[in-house]
């Protein structure tokens, strides 16, 4: 498998995702669209969106790995871009979500067996309905039509969907390593005592969450 990687916020890489393929010797290349041209989707098996600012080409990419049945995982900003390029809307939301928050996977999404990586406990295996992610934004989107929503919030109504069989979208940071979070957020009006605190309690576990996730997305056995 050979993966695509689009970042545009040069402060937003691929963080615990270029670990996980680095580790796996899967083939991968990052492009940042502030200075790179999008290659040919024919020479990726998967893509994978990190954000920024979506252009036409953007939208056309990703109708072009939908339409050839490839992966794609889009993450906060990338799951926006992805919605919007499905016809859906980007809108601000009312307040923001800094730091770890719950989501609750909804009903499709605990069915589904590339989620269900990651909503299963890694030591029990027990299936959960709640768990903590990783939060940073300020702005949400509607699913798009034809497209499953599999997670919600509290302050957020739509966290994750898939669109058709291969293609995900995050709203939260699955793949932030541990001291990108502080790192990100060390200019935001927060109790850095308890982002600490929670990262603390909360990343080792959503840290193998996120790597059980891989191993299926990414089709890695073992």
């Amino acid at each position: 498998m050979s993966v695509l990687i689009l970042k545009n916020v040069p402060t937003e890489g691929p963080g615990t995702i270029e670990d996980f393929l680095k580790g796996n010797q899967k083939d991968y290349r990052i492009i940042d669209l502030s200075f790179e041209d999008i290659p040919p989707a024919d020479d990726f098996d998967a893509l994978v969106i990190l954000g920024g600012p979506m252009s036409v080409n953007d939208a056309e990419l990703i109708k072009d790995f939908t339409g050839k049945k490839k992966k794609i995982l889009g993450i906060c900003l990338g799951a926006q871009i992805m919605a919007k390029a499905f016809g859906s809307r980007v809108y601000p939301g009312t307040e923001k979500e800094i730091g770890w928050y719950d989501i609750e996977i909804d009903y499709r999404g605990g069915i589904d067996r590339l989620m269900g990586r990651l909503v299963q406990h890694p030591a029990t295996g027990e299936y959960l309905n709640q768990i903590k992610v990783f939060q940073w934004h300020g702005e949400t989107f509607d699913i798009p039509e034809g497209g499953v929503r599999i997670a919600k919030s509290r302050l957020y109504p739509n966290q994750a969907f898939r669109y058709g069989e291969n293609a995900y979208a995050f709203q939260f940071h699955i793949e932030v390593r541990e001291e990108t979070i502080y790192e990100w957020l060390k200019d935001e009006p927060i109790d850095m005592a308890l982002l600490k605190r929670d990262t603390g309690r909360f990343f080792s576990q959503y840290q193998q969450r996120a790597l059980n996730f891989y191993r299926a997305f990414f089709e890695v056995v073992g």
